[in-house]
């Protein structure tokens, strides 16, 4: 009976496992949406042909050999209809890397711990009020010898190994794991179909609901990042996204792991992209180490 179960249990596991990985639906037939419903116009557009006849808007150099430049539209904020306006190259290194999970995991962790400062303190035997008279004679009581009503094992005593804060729990990464780390994170956001490239970030009104209806039309998610490289941002991608908590908009300066997880959808612009491509790329072929921190480095971009 119990080879029986095991069998069974193996054949169920080893068929949904298989599934995974093929081209059937793995969401049982209640919980899919009819296909009636489904409207095509909505959907997200497929990526471009290799024989597509909109203008390349950007190319990246220095591609190796044996490597293909990742091919993406290029969208505007300028009209709601989410036609593109041309095409961008992107480079391999950066936006098509293999994935990496654990590198992923400890810059998130460390993201979270680095700045993080515990404030927990708890009071020892001798820093608790009271307790510096016997209670009770060694002898002839009765009861268990104590010396203080302060003691560990008392309740209202002190505590023995307890939390001694402030403690910080600093500690830094190698930056080539922080910068690999970008590098999977921007690529897994472009092999899901969640990096869009678009020319600027001009639109033609600063009403938060033209912004929500367009983010909607293009099926970008439910929350949308925004990467610039510009210190100063249009006027009216700052008034829209200043009441919506779902749209955020940083600088290219500040991309970090933690937002791009934290979002469903990371919108770059053409300048951006080159921006980051050069931040990221000068790591893969530095010769001067970046500790002790010395300026000017012979080889910064």
């Amino acid at each position: 009976m119990l080879r029986f179960s095991v069998a069974l249990c193996g054949r169920s596991v080893a068929k949904r496992f298989s599934s995974s990985f093929s081209s059937e639906n793995v969401l049982p037939p209640n919980l899919l949406l009819p296909s009636n419903l489904v409207d095509p116009a909505r959907l997200k557009r497929p990526p471009p042909p290799p024989d597509c006849s909109l203008p390349v808007l950007r190319k990246c150099d220095a591609v190796p050999s044996h490597l293909t430049p990742a091919q993406v539209w290029v969208e505007t904020l300028e009209r709601a209809d989410g036609e593109p306006v041309g095409l961008a190259h992107l480079h391999p290194d950066v936006f098509a890397v293999p994935p990496r999970l654990d590198i992923l995991h400890q810059v998130e962790l460390w993201q979270r711990d680095y700045k993080r400062i515990s404030h927990a303190h708890t009071k020892v035997r001798s820093e608790v009020r009271g307790g510096g008279r016997k209670p009770w004679r060694q002898k002839g009581s009765g009861r268990a010898r104590h010396g203080s009503i302060r003691s560990p094992i008392w309740r209202g005593g002190g505590v023995s190994h307890g939390p001694r804060g402030p403690t910080s729990y600093y500690y830094m990464l190698p930056m080539k794991v922080r910068v690999k780390g970008l590098k999977v994170a921007l690529s897994s956001k472009l092999a899901q179909d969640y990096l869009h490239i678009i020319d600027s970030l001009n639109i033609p009104t600063p009403d938060p609901r033209y912004l929500l209806e367009l983010i909607s039309h293009r099926q970008w998610g439910e929350s949308v990042l925004i990467v610039h490289i510009g210190e100063e941002f249009p006027e009216n991608i700052l008034q829209a996204t200043a009441s919506l908590k779902t749209v955020n908009i940083i600088p290219a300066i500040g991309l970090n792991v933690h937002s791009m997880l934290k979002h469903e959808a990371v919108v770059l612009t053409l300048d951006t992209v080159k921006f980051l491509e050069e931040k990221l790329l000068w790591h893969d072929h530095r010769y001067t180490a970046l500790y002790p921190f010395k300026l000017p480095y012979s080889d910064f971009p």
